[in-house]
């Protein structure tokens, strides 16, 4: 039976399991007697060992089925839950996701029977729920090996890109590169183990390159390696005028890359795909752990893991729910694009021939399309937005092993994971929350021992708030820590040369605690698998900046600090102000927008060299946005500022433009990878009349 056209079906329902598991077994950690939480548990299992064998993954299939037999003897209250087996199942899960990373990748679970495992599982049904002590011993030193086995070190660090197969196009390329007297390289890099954006990491090395000459093939290809969808190890086919050395250099100047390799490009191939075929007929060969166990008679995949007491936000309603393909979301959403812009074009149209006759009749049609295309949109956005609780459910998770590793005891709470966000923003938002939480486990908290002479709780508590704002959405990581010495970073930014002890008595905290942001600086003593790198924050940065974010840190010394980041709730359609700056055409968008004031040209004051004025109590700054797009300004200077009150945070700032022409829905477009856009550039929209007019992003300028 060909299983293929259900691949991503499994893929999907198999994820949902895993994390239900996760969940589940934190709370069966808490309260090891609750009989709803170990049938929840075995029902899973049970699904997932009959999912696995459904689609022909029998080691998968035999790793469930004996969690699941270990489960049916607690369910029988043959023994009862131990903290070892805690931690054995979730190595178990470990590895599971490591065979769905495989499948993920390649369609196939892998070579890895996972003997350890099943031995461990075993020993624990023979010794009535004990866990062996060699199974209890390797736990903190095996349970990070999935990930490890998951990288390709079986065949240890060289050159990969021998075995890249090319097109005729891409022949003909290389060809005429040889014949111009270009340099052809062939390059393998890789990225260190710890590393946790690995797919940023790849980004900084393509955007190297580019700078040097042309990829012409990668493998994997960009869009996986963009999606993560690769270990640690990527190759490709590059053409430069430059020297073997500076592209390595260039390469190595990325941080946390491990090992770079760069040789001259030869068409001959080494015989690697006979070793790989050669390692296929071992693993064919070699008999697996499902062939000693026949597994039951196999059930259709099953999602009706249905739980009378457990939390009702972890369980959708099967029969109110669809799984629906992105692509196919995001034609629809384009066509709602058009059919904004069409309606735009017939309100230009409209006014343009206001002048010829009656055109009620039409304003009417118009004021209908505009409430049809309005609910319409409405509609597909509620489709695309997906509750953050998709991302977040796997941190309480990722505390608690944290907890083991750094022995700190600390407790994660999570409130408002119900909060939505396009589809679009959540699957891009989790590596940037990840590493903050990290930083707050690690730097964050202190020490058990130091905590309790501060006089603070012994347990250390971590915070993720997430909720709607306007049309943001706010997700606040904090906790109770020593938060940030801003001394100590000074004095770090001064010794590593960054700024220097005159610029240093000038800056103010937030300005010191925004160095942090910095690529490769940070305070730590000692470099830990954790953190201490470096690295990290300027990714997140740029990742949340990206999605047309922003993040904010407040410090309280001693008493911990919070990590705020701003998102849009979407993406694509927007409700904006469009303005004349310089007698072009501009777009803001309203959520960022308080007020917009008529302000007389006396009414504005000089502080410290910069323009203010002063509305209701508060002193806000002005920017001149002709001065910042550098153009010239079409209003006479003696005439009133028509000035737009924008906020960011707690911050605000007024924005002088020439003209306000009034609200309208745009479009987003991007404006492509070939030209580099500043940051108040958030993108393009097309008008009525087909101009295009930029997106102007205000929180840049404040």
């Amino acid at each position: 039976m060909d299983t293929s056209q259900y691949l991503d079906i499994f893929l999907d329902e198999t994820k949902e399991h895993l994390q239900n598991l996760n969940t589940q077994i934190m709370d069966l950690e808490q309260n090891p007697e609750n009989m709803d939480t170990i049938n929840e548990i075995f029902r899973a299992a049970h699904s997932l060992k009959g999912m696995a064998g459904t689609m022909g993954y029998k080691r998968m299939q035999t790793l469930t089925h004996d969690m699941e037999n270990v489960f049916s003897e607690v369910r029988n209250g043959t023994f009862k839950v131990q903290p070892d087996m805690i931690d054995v199942l979730f190595r178990c899960l470990d590895a599971l996701e490591e065979y769905v990373a495989n499948i993920q990748q390649t369609t196939e679970e892998g070579t890895n029977d996972n003997e350890d495992l099943i031995k461990i599982l075993n020993d624990i049904l023979k010794n009535g729920g004990q866990v062996s002590a060699a199974g209890s011993e390797s736990k903190t030193e095996e349970a990070p090996a999935p990930a490890q086995e998951a990288a390709p070190a079986a065949s240890g660090k060289g050159p990969r890109w021998q075995t890249i197969k090319l097109n005729d196009t891409e022949k003909m390329l290389i060809e005429k590169a040889g014949k111009d007297g270009v340099n052809v390289y062939g390059i393998t890099v890789y990225v260190e183990e710890a590393c946790v954006l690995k797919a940023a990491r790849a980004f900084l090395v393509f955007k190297a390159l580019e700078k040097l000459g042309e990829i012409i093939v990668s493998v994997p290809p960009a869009q996986d390696i963009e999606d993560e969808k690769f270990d640690l190890t990527f190759s490709l086919i590059f053409i430069s005028e430059n020297t073997k050395e500076e592209v390595i250099g260039a390469i190595k100047s990325v941080s946390e890359i491990d090992e770079a390799f760069c040789e001259v490009y030869t068409v001959a191939e080494p015989p690697a795909p006979a070793q790989e075929k050669a390692e296929e007929k071992v693993a064919d060969t070699k008999p697996s752990a499902s062939e000693q166990k026949p597994a039951p008679a196999t059930s259709a995949p099953s999602s009706s893991n249905t739980k009378p007491t457990s939390k009702p936000a972890n369980k959708p309603v099967v029969n109110r729910t669809v799984r629906v393909d992105i692509e196919k979301l995001d034609n629809l959403m384009n066509l709602v694009s058009e059919l904004i812009i069409a309606k735009n074009s017939l309100v230009s149209a409209t006014a343009a021939d206001d002048s010829k006759g009656d055109s009620g009749s039409v304003n009417e049609q118009i004021e209908y399309l505009e409430s049809v295309t309005t609910n319409l949109h409405e509609s597909v956005m509620k489709v695309r937005m997906v509750p953050i609780e998709s991302v977040v459910a796997k941190f309480p998770r990722m505390i608690r092993d944290l907890s083991k590793k750094l022995d700190k005891k600390m407790e994660l709470y999570m409130t408002g994971e119900d909060t939505e966000l396009d589809r679009t923003v959540v699957d891009e938002i989790g590596d940037p929350l990840m590493h903050m939480l990290r930083n707050s486990a690690d730097h964050g908290l202190e020490p058990n021992d130091v905590r309790v002479a501060n006089g603070k709780p012994e347990v250390g508590s971590i915070f993720l708030d997430a909720y709607q704002d306007g049309n943001n959405v706010v997700i606040e990581v904090r906790d109770d820590g020593g938060g940030i010495n801003v001394e100590a970073v000074r004095n770090k930014a001064i010794e590593r040369g960054t700024i220097t002890p005159e610029q240093a008595e000038s800056m103010t905290d937030k300005e010191i605690i925004d160095l942090l942001f910095l690529p490769s600086f940070s305070t730590a003593k000692k470099v830990s698998d954790v953190s201490g790198r470096g690295v990290g924050l300027d990714v997140v940065k740029s990742k949340i900046e990206s999605l047309s974010g922003e993040v904010e840190v407040k410090n309280h010394f001693g008493q911990g600090s919070s990590w705020i980041i701003r998102l849009p709730l979407t993406l694509a359609i927007i409700q904006a102000l469009m303005v004349v700056i310089g007698g072009e055409k501009y777009a803001i968008a309203l959520g960022s927008i308080q007020t917009i004031e008529d302000v007389p040209p006396e009414d504005i004051k000089l502080v410290q060299a910069k323009e203010v004025m002063h509305i209701r109590g508060t002193v806000i700054p002005i920017i001149r946005m002709n001065k910042v797009l550098d153009i010239e300004t079409t209003v006479d200077e003696k005439k009133n500022l028509t000035v737009i009150i924008v906020k960011k945070g707690d911050k605000q700032a007024g924005l002088v433009v020439d003209e306000l022409i009034g609200q309208q829905e745009v479009v987003i477009k991007s404006m492509g990878k070939y030209i580099k856009v500043p940051k108040i550039i958030s993108g393009a929209t097309i008008l009525g009349n087909g101009d295009v007019a930029l997106i102007l992003d205000a929180n840049p300028l404040i």
